[in-house]
C-alpha cells in the first residue's frame, strides 16, 4: 500500500513511467477498484524477453521505493520469465512477454474498468501498442 503521501493512483503512474523508461510496450493502467474490490489499479506492460521483464520489474520497484517510499507486499513470477507480478496492495503490476499477455488477456477480463490516460496524467508520449491493445484502447 502507498504511504500516506502518494495515492495509489500516483503510485500507479510512477510505475507506468518506470516501465516506459525500460521500453515496455502495450503499457496501460486500469482502474479496477470498483470491479474487483481487492486492489485499485492494475499496471500492465509487455516486455520483449525475460531479461526485459526483469529490468522493467526492477525499475518499477526501485522508482516506487525512491519516489513513493513503498515496497511490494509480494513479488512473484514464472520460472521462465514470461510473467512477473508486484503486489503493492492498492495496486498490482503485471509485466508479461507477448505470448503470455496474449494468453491471459488481463486487460480484456476487466475491459469495463476505466483506463488512465498516460499521456495526460503521466506525461508519456510515443507509447507503442500492438493492434489488439490499440483496438481495446480505441487508438
Amino acid at each position: 500500500m502507498c504511504s500516506s503521501e502518494p495515492t495509489s493512483r500516483e503510485c500507479a503512474l510512477i510505475a507506468a513511467r518506470a516501465a516506459d523508461e525500460k521500453k515496455a510496450t502495450d503499457l496501460m493502467v486500469q482502474e479496477v477498484g470498483d470491479l474487483i474490490g481487492v486492489t485499485d489499479y492494475f499496471i500492465i506492460a509487455t516486455a520483449a524477453n525475460s531479461r526485459q521483464v526483469d529490468a522493467i520489474v526492477d525499475e518499477i520497484e526501485e522508482q516506487l521505493r525512491v519516489q513513493a517510499h513503498v515496497k511490494p507486499l509480494h513479488r512473484e513470477g514464472t520460472q521462465d520469465g514470461t510473467w512477473s507480478l508486484l503486489d503493492y496492495g492498492s495496486f498490482v503490476v503485471h509485466v508479461f512477454q507477448p505470448e503470455t499477455r496474449e494468453y491471459y488477456r488481463l486487460e480484456a477480463l476487466w475491459n469495463d474498468a476505466p483506463v488512465v490516460d498516460l499521456a495526460a496524467e503521466a506525461g508519456l508520449t510515443g507509447l507503442e501498442y500492438s493492434d489488439r491493445i490499440s483496438k481495446l484502447l480505441k487508438r
